[in-house]
């Protein structure tokens, strides 16, 4: 049984003040930020699951989901990977040290990082879709002997689209640990696999018995990722992906995130391949 989502704040709406105590330019467009909740009783109550996310809202412009990407074990803190392509994440990145916003959350399901304990993990990401499960990461690393075998793959359109360069090198000199990258439309720089990542799984070892797969990225990529898996024998329970939709309750109320009978705020955003399956690469659903 996966365990139920991280308990939010009694009332869901709720709206918690937020400080930015750092932040870090990624790429042209992107910054990871740093937020520590105002309120000390709120920070030492604040508990979450890796591949949760918060809401957070710029006063005065509006609210977006957002993916939380730092270690579970360490609340007190929140990062939060940011993508500036609409009106609040543009705020967003407008904002500086000491600039204040609100979070509500957090919300729906995480990785199944309980159920994975002694078994070998799989992870496949493209694009910023490493952003979700990069706590997963971190998380399964700072308690490395509980896991088996993990395996990291990740693709890029283009090299300066390669997020988090520092963590993939470090996650690479851990024992056990595989890290393979490709991209796209490499250049000069890139002395890596050149294609999609779907190809890398043929360069890795995969016991289908003892696997558990987590997938994040374009829908596309996790659908056909899947197929390749489960070919190799790797059942559709073993796979989950984590799914991103336009969210704007959080609590399965507004309807902009349902995919079939699920609302992927509340029910996912991490969901078991045969439950979506059915769902995925239809337009509209």
């Amino acid at each position: 049984m996966r365990p139920a989502p991280a308990a939010p704040s009694p009332n869901p709406y709720d709206l918690h003040a937020a400080t930015i105590v750092e932040k870090v330019r990624v790429t042209e467009d992107i910054d990871t930020v740093r937020l520590q909740l105002v309120d000390p009783a709120v920070r030492r109550s604040f508990r979450f699951q890796a591949g949760q996310f918060n809401m957070l809202y710029v006063f005065g412009v509006g609210e977006v989901a957002i993916s939380i990407v730092s270690d579970p074990d360490e609340p007190q803190v929140l990062d939060h990977t940011i993508r500036a392509v609409g009106r609040v994440t543009k705020a967003i990145r407008g904002m500086g040290l000491g600039d204040t916003l609100g979070v509500r959350g957090p919300f729906g399901r995480g990785w199944p990082l309980h159920d994975a304990r002694g078994k070998d993990v799989v992870v496949v990401t493209g694009g910023l879709g490493c952003a979700p499960v990069v706590g997963a990461i971190d998380y399964m690393f700072r308690r490395r002997e509980a896991y088996g075998a993990v395996t990291i793959l990740h693709g890029i359109k283009t090299p300066r689209d390669l997020l988090y360069r520092e963590r993939f090198e470090a996650w690479r000199r851990h024992a056990d640990t595989t890290v393979l990258l490709t991209s796209d439309q490499p250049d000069k720089t890139w002395h890596d696999h050149v294609g999609v990542v779907t190809e890398l799984f043929e360069q890795v070892a995969i016991d289908p018995a003892r696997t558990v797969v987590l997938m994040c990225g374009p829908e596309i990529m996790m659908r056909l990722g899947a197929s390749v898996l489960m070919q190799r024998g790797v059942p559709a329970t073993a796979l989950y992906l984590s799914l991103e939709r336009h969210m704007e309750c959080g609590i399965g109320l507004c309807g902009h995130c349902q995919m079939g009978p699920y609302f992927l705020c509340k029910d996912g955003p991490v969901m078991r391949y045969e439950q979506v399956a059915p769902f995925l690469g239809r337009p509209g659903v």
